[in-house]
């Protein structure tokens, strides 16, 4: 693919064949330049099998969302491409005048967007970011949209669950070389979002400005051994070249015949030449077990201060097990067990970076509002299934934290109400007219909105964060989540609710269409 080709793949045409011509009938209709507000929310958590599931998400991608709509634009071959297109009896599928119109639009100019920012946690129904713009235009972002956000969140809430897992430990991201193609850097971004402290991806790191991170391959091993210097002589010449960064994989012939004692061996050989070994890298095998016993073995040869990392299908339930496993043997071996956890890496790669278990986001992008003659009118989507019956109109998403200082519930308010101002609150739930509660005042320690505008009609009036103030904003809202609703098996279910009035707006939209 030339760069012309992936410009072309990549730009204003990535995305689905009928949102074009959702767009032309638009067009036809007279609808095109009708302003409409479009919502992106997700409907379930990731579930990872069984009682393994998330009982929250980690917002991401919004930043590189925002890049393609700043340099996406109709060019005069994707005009030309669109032209050419023919229906089932050869004719023109789009028409000189909707091209003509089309061609003029700039896409960035025309919208206005809202969002939760990235890293802070979001739940399962509520409206994360809110895309206001003419129709034809709001419809054409529907799936870079989806394609640039759902990926992200998913990883950034794996991270998360990882983060949590290995509580203080460095976490090192090594799934670059196990992503699918360029995706796999928005999934690093995400992940570093969520949690992750580094990544061995370079070019990556390089743009979002951390230094990448890694040791060395069993290759490298192998190519000495096949010429006749084994395991010992590939060990030398790492710590030859890298001497103060000395890192060694050693599992590629016995870890605890052959690979601890040689690291061993040329740890001591670098402390005479005055320098400090890094530690070693436990890639295959039972990895809380040998960690113990590289620990003990490490000890007692004097370098108890080097580090043990861990890698090979690692994720947040490996880790746990990892870590339990340590806390209940290790005493066993003359090894304190809290002095080893302190020094274990974690490098977690596939099971990260592809979301193993549940590798797509359900995400969705639906049409909430249109404005007619000035006036806002609140568009519903009715289904089959009840809980795919969309929250309608233009909305404000306030989190409720209670004394404890924990999120409470997440509620979805008509735009113009100000929960600050009531009473107390009625929480209804978003399905079952039959479960609703009400919390007073005196029981709400504090509340806020979470949708911030980001871009008014092409303008955006928010800098992007930082990378560092994204964990940040990650961290503060992971603390005010309630341990059973980040738990990483049978989490418990965090409470979306709809204020009365928004509720009411629902019900009664959904009765004028069973009339209809």
């Amino acid at each position: 693919m030339t760069p012309s080709d992936r410009s072309t793949a990549e730009g204003i045409l990535y995305t689905d064949q009928y949102q074009l011509t959702m767009a032309q009938l638009y067009y036809r209709m007279g609808l095109h330049e009708k302003p409409a507000q479009f919502e992106h929310f997700f409907r379930t958590y990731p579930d990872y099998g069984g009682s393994h599931k998330s009982g929250y998400c980690i917002n991401a991608g919004l930043q590189w969302f925002l890049d393609w709509m700043k340099s996406s634009r109709f060019r005069k071959q994707d005009i030309r491409y669109l032209s050419h297109q023919k229906d089932r009896k050869g004719n023109r599928l789009f028409q000189d005048d909707f091209l003509k119109w089309l061609g003029k639009q700039d896409l960035f100019p025309s919208i206005s967007l809202k969002a939760v920012p990235e890293g802070r946690v979001i739940h399962a129904g509520e409206p994360i970011h809110v895309i206001e713009g003419p129709l034809a235009l709001a419809q054409l972002i529907e799936t870079p949209l989806l394609n640039y956000l759902n990926y992200p969140i998913l990883i950034a809430t794996k991270a998360a669950r990882v983060r949590e897992s290995a509580g203080g430990q460095l976490v090192i991201d090594f799934g670059l070389r196990r992503g699918h193609e360029r995706s796999v850097n928005a999934g690093i971004r995400a992940a570093l979002i969520g949690g992750v402290d580094f990544s061995s991806g370079v070019g990556i790191s390089c743009v979002l400005g951390f230094p990448p991170k890694g040791t060395h391959a069993h290759s490298m091993v192998q190519a000495f051994m096949a010429l006749g210097e084994g395991e010992l002589g590939a060990f030398r010449a790492y710590a030859e070249v890298y001497p103060d960064d000395c890192l060694l994989l050693v599992d590629t012939i016995n870890t605890l015949e052959s690979g601890i004692p040689n690291a061993i061996r040329v740890f001591q050989e670098l402390r005479r030449k005055g320098h400090q070994p890094i530690g070693v890298r436990l890639d295959s095998g039972d990895l809380a077990y040998l960690s113990i016993q590289a620990a003990r073995m490490l000890d007692d040869a004097g370098f108890d201060k080097t580090v043990i990392v861990l890698s090979n299908q690692l994720d947040e339930l490996v880790i746990q097990q990892i870590i339990s496993q340590i806390k209940d043997e290790a005493m066993k071996s003359g090894v304190d067990p809290d002095a080893l956890i302190k020094r274990l890496v974690f490098g977690v790669g596939t099971r990260l970076i592809t979301s193993e278990g549940d590798a797509a986001l359900d995400g969705v992008y639906k049409l909430t509002a249109l404005q007619e003659k000035g006036e806002w009118i609140p568009a519903i989507k009715k289904s089959e299934s009840i809980s795919k019956i969309i929250n309608p109109g233009r909305k404000q998403v306030w989190r409720i934290y209670n004394h404890r200082e924990k999120a409470e519930a997440d509620v979805l308010a008509i735009e113009d109400e100000n929960l600050n101002d009531f009473e107390s609150i009625k929480l209804n739930h978003p399905t079952d007219p039959n479960m609703s509660r009400v919390l007073k005042h005196e029981q709400i320690k504090s509340m806020e909105p979470l949708l911030t505008d980001i871009i008014k009609k092409g303008v955006q009036i928010v800098d992007s964060p930082s990378i560092t103030k994204m964990r940040a904003i990650r961290i503060m809202d992971m603390q005010r989540l309630d341990k059973g609703v980040s738990r990483l098996l049978n989490p418990h279910i965090y409470h979306v609710s709809l204020t009365e009035k928004l509720w009411r707006l629902k019900n009664e939209m959904i009765q004028k269409m069973d009339v209809r």
